[in-house]
């Protein structure tokens, strides 16, 4: 218990001392949490960040490792841990052990100077869509916004290449973050975004839907390790 006091102590210190050094134009401005479930250094989180930095103030925190299809998993048994650490573009953003969920919650509890007026996840590296959000940490993370009251948006760009380009994405997310932040959403509510990977004047525009069904069809592969012992693969 002390060592978690004494964490949350340093990180408010460090936070509030930043804090006070950016004015009272600064403090005005919206206050934004970005996350992801591709980790810190996923591009697309650092696209993300940059874009929503046009409209508030953005504190990155978000998992040191890759937690796709992790789901919304609450870490009990083992101790979080918070590290600082510097994205591409040399911002301070926090990163922990703990799933996305578990980020979202660390920040909400103490680890960032005040509670966040929005938190955005993503830009996630393939859609997110019909079943697919009960395995995705992307959607998982704005779920646990919205369970402390907090209005959350997803969002996902539909391709999975290691070039893909993130810009589309992160200006609609921008776009869609400044309206929830003026109009506000229902109370528990998130929106899930899938943007088409396409450039932005092949979109034909936006719609909004309900959730579908994506189901897919798994495949059990058995292969022996070199002591002969089976393991699996779904």
């Amino acid at each position: 218990m002390l060592a978690t006091r004494l964490a949350v102590r340093h990180f408010r210190s460090k936070a509030s001392s930043q804090k006070g050094k950016r004015g009272k134009l600064r403090k005005a401005m919206p206050y934004i949490l970005v996350t992801n479930d591709d980790g810190v250094e996923a591009p697309g989180l650092l696209s993300l960040k940059k874009a929503l930095e046009a409209i508030g103030e953005v504190a990155v925190f978000a998992p040191d490792h890759n937690w796709s299809a992790a789901g919304h998993p609450k870490t009990m048994h083992k101790p979080l841990r918070v590290e600082e650490v510097r994205l591409a573009d040399g911002t301070l953003a926090y990163a922990s052990n703990g799933a996305p969920s578990d980020c979202v919650a660390l920040a909400i509890l103490g680890l960032l100077p005040r509670k966040p007026d929005l938190v955005v996840s993503g830009i996630n590296l393939g859609g997110n869509m019909g079943h697919d959000i009960t395995y995705s940490g992307t959607v998982a993370a704005a779920i646990e916004a919205v369970i402390s009251g907090i209005p959350a948006i997803a969002v996902s760009i539909d391709t999975f290449s290691s070039d893909a380009d993130y810009s589309v994405a992160a200006r609609f997310a921008a776009r869609l973050a400044r309206y929830v932040l003026e109009k506000g959403l229902p109370p528990y509510t998130l929106l899930n975004v899938n943007v088409p990977a396409l450039p932005a004047d092949e979109i034909k525009g936006v719609r909004l839907t309900r959730l579908g069904r994506r189901v897919y069809k798994d495949v059990l592969i058995r292969r022996k390790d070199p002591r002969g012992k089976d393991y699996y693969w779904l």
